[in-house]
């Protein structure tokens, strides 16, 4: 991490026990080693809190994007809905009421239905 060799941190480990003095040293260095393991906790922390915050933001934007890709599909529905509802609309206009004589006038030489017999 820090690129330090071992001949390096012998050094370090001498002048420690210099100027430090042999009875502290181990105190010392369990207290840095707490410090070390904290402050290494504390990164991790920051990097979990960091990918989270990215994940998140990934997921909004694939909300949005979908709830775009919803209302395109809606509007696009609701317009074949129009579209048939209104076509239908003509057919129905176009078709004579029921219960006219228009069948036989509009076709040639056919005959009308006689009206359904009601019992008695």
């Amino acid at each position: 991490m820090f690129d330090i060799g071992f001949s390096e941190l012998m050094v370090i480990a001498v002048v420690a026990l210099i100027v430090i003095g042999p009875e502290k040293l181990p105190k010392v260095a369990r207290t840095v080693g707490h410090l070390f393991g904290r402050m290494q906790r504390y990164v991790n922390d920051v990097k979990s809190d960091i990918s989270r915050e990215m994940a998140l933001d990934d997921l909004r934007k694939l909300q949005s994007s979908m709830q775009d890709t919803v209302r395109s599909v809606e509007q696009s529905v609701n317009e074949e809905v129009r579209s048939a509802e209104s076509e239908m609309n003509k057919i129905a206009a176009d078709v004579p009421a029921a219960g006219t004589d228009a069948p036989s006038a509009a076709v040639p030489g056919a005959v009308a239905a006689p009206d359904p017999v009601k019992p008695a």
